[in-house]
């Protein structure tokens, strides 16, 4: 592509939530041998259906429909995609998602520069680990990876370092190696299994949350895919995996509740105030939710906690402003309404590429809500804040 921001009027255009699609053999690959018979893979079972095994056990919710754990522009086909044992892993892979050289291809024709880069089956095993060594080896087997799918060009694709907090000395210890590996950020699952249902502002997370603040790695809360019973929708699913329609829009509508929720409790239980250098991006949820709920939060702060022990010192909108952003949806419609709200230094945008509900040609239809904007303000949420809140101003 040349040099970079050559887009959308010389701004650097950054998606601040894409996604690899990985290999079946990743973690056979990158674990240490003492791990591999217990790695992270995908596999048929006694009746045919593929499904994804983790430590042995299979995943009821994606079993059969693995094929949708991808899938962008195969929209028309949904049936299919949904019908267990219709539609492989492999099905729903486009070459963007795996192979780095067509991941470049894929920026280049969307205009854009750079992309920090998630997982995909990674979003899927946490909550069914709880040997904390074993999740700890799984992340350092996909962390592994993702540098190395990055190392393709290292100015353009960006690694998001997946953090487990079943034990913080792991996880710090974890952080630390990942970011000398080159990895800029790190993703958090909301999962309360997956912290071993300790709270976030449990005091025992404290030594991470300091450890992300000083390697500078800013903390991205990604919506999650679990088995039913430990969905907190559970109770609204009558069926063991999504067969109907109606099932697969509740989920659906529904499926960053709890990226909604941990973003909450970091808030209101003072991670924040304790933790002033600690960064959070909050991601795969939309942005057009985020103000009302802010009002609501700072609403309930003073009527209800303010002046007892333990308040907190700041209003929780004015935590969020001085330590968070928030990814909007590039077909939001309310997202000048945000922009007014919260300012347009709080606003990144995300492609989701290349899962089953994202586009192509996303700038323009980002374009078409934040084109009235002064350029300035655009540029800042093309890519500036992203370059300035993962610390990659020196890229432009």
């Amino acid at each position: 592509m040349g040099e970079l921001g050559v887009n959308m009027h010389h701004a650097v255009v950054v998606d601040g939530d894409g996604h690899v699609m990985e290999p079946e053999d990743l973690w056979l690959r990158y674990l240490e041998p003492q791990w591999r018979d217990r790695a992270i893979r995908i596999a048929r079972d006694a009746q045919g259906i593929e499904n994804l095994l983790i430590d042995g056990r299979g995943h009821r919710l994606v079993r059969g429909k693995l094929g949708t754990l991808g899938g962008i522009g195969m929209q028309d086909d949904l049936e299919a995609l949904f019908t267990p044992g219709a539609r492989s892993y492999q099905d729903g892979l486009v070459p963007g998602g795996y192979d780095p050289a067509a991941r470049l291809e894929v920026l280049d024709a969307e205009g854009i520069d750079i992309v920090l880069l998630y997982p995909t089956i990674g979003i899927h095993w946490e909550g069914h680990v709880a040997d904390a060594a074993l999740a700890d080896a799984y992340t350092r087997a996909y962390n592994r990876y993702i540098v190395d799918f990055c190392a393709r060009d290292r100015r353009r694709l960006k690694p998001i370092a997946h953090i487990n907090l079943l034990d913080v000395d792991l996880a710090v210890a974890e952080a630390e190696r990942a970011r000398k590996d080159g990895c800029v950020g790190i993703y958090l699952s909301p999962d309360p299994a997956s912290r071993g249902d300790r709270s976030l502002g449990d005091r025992e997370l404290a030594r991470f949350w300091d450890a992300a603040s000083d390697l500078g790695m800013p903390l991205g809360l990604h919506v999650v895919s679990r088995d039913n019973d430990a969905n907190p929708l559970h109770h609204y699913i009558k069926k063991s995996d999504l067969s109907d329609s109606g099932t697969v829009g509740l989920v659906a509508t529904f499926f960053g509740l709890e990226v909604m929720m941990a973003f909450t409790q970091m808030l209101t239980e003072g991670v924040f105030e304790r933790h002033p250098r600690l960064r959070l991006a909050v991601l795969e949820t939309g942005s057009n939710w985020l103000a009302a709920w802010l009002e609501r939060m700072d609403h309930k702060a003073e009527k209800l906690i303010a002046g007892r022990d333990g308040a907190l010192k700041l209003k929780p909108s004015e935590y969020f402003a001085r330590q968070c952003v928030i990814s909007a949806d590039p077909d939001e419609t309310q997202t000048r309404a945000v922009i007014d709200r919260l300012g347009d230094d709080k606003l990144i945008w995300a492609s989701d590429y290349p899962h089953i509900d994202a586009e192509m040609n996303v700038l323009a239809l980002l374009q078409e809500q934040i084109g009235g904007l002064p350029e300035e303000s655009r540029n800042r949420i093309l890519g500036g804040n992203c370059l300035r809140f993962y610390g990659l101003e020196a890229m432009k």
